[in-house]
């Protein structure tokens, strides 16, 4: 008995660095998760404020459709800026965190999903811009035409960042499911435990 337990401390004694350095990288992989979304929210959010600026500035400024252009785009950006500022507020508190590989696992799966459905909607306000334009051409109406070139112009740029952001994303999400190959359930003699491949 005395055995046993000597051996059993002296086995968590040896483990502790390797079980440290598998915490230290799925923490890594986490932090760079959370890393690619800070900074698309971050890019998310000058863009926002730059549209809102110069939307605001040159609304003012101009006439015609170029006029309808530029309030769609500060209008549209006020939502943006909004959804990057909770965006980054949400992060700060998810670095406080600790989280296990199944959740990261699960985060990763969903922020692609997410991803790729943001793309889709992206696709769906180009072709709601293009539509208003040439609705708005056919009948001359500034609004139409201005507001579909802007529709046009935010949902291009946000395509593009989802895009950037799903592949990297997806290379981050490589190494995670790499790591997690490694990790296997199983049932021994001692009961369910959970071994790491080397």
């Amino acid at each position: 008995m005395r055995y046993s337990t000597i051996s059993f401390v002296c086995c968590l004694l040896l483990m502790g660095p390797f079980v440290k350095a598998q915490n230290n990288v799925w923490d890594s992989l986490n932090k760079r998760r959370l890393t690619i979304n800070q900074n698309h929210l971050y890019v998310l959010g000058s863009w926002a404020a730059a549209n809102i600026v110069q939307g605001s500035i040159s609304a003012t400024n101009t006439t015609g459709s170029t006029r309808y252009l530029h309030q769609m785009n500060a209008y549209w950006n006020t939502v943006n800026l909004a959804i990057a500022g909770l965006g980054i507020w949400a992060l700060k508190m998810q670095l406080k965190q600790k989280i296990t590989p199944a959740d990261l696992l699960q985060e990763q799966k969903t922020v692609e999903k997410l991803l790729l459905l943001n793309s889709g909607l992206d696709i769906a306000y180009i072709m709601t811009g293009l539509y208003m334009k040439e609705k708005g051409l056919r009948l001359q109406n500034d609004r139409n035409i201005g507001f579909g070139n802007s529709l046009v112009i935010q949902g291009s740029f946000l395509l593009v960042l989802d895009l950037v952001q799903y592949f990297a994303h997806q290379k981050n999400g490589k190494a995670i499911y790499d790591q997690a190959k490694k990790l296997q359930w199983g049932v021994g003699a001692n009961g369910l435990g959970l071994t790491y491949r080397l």
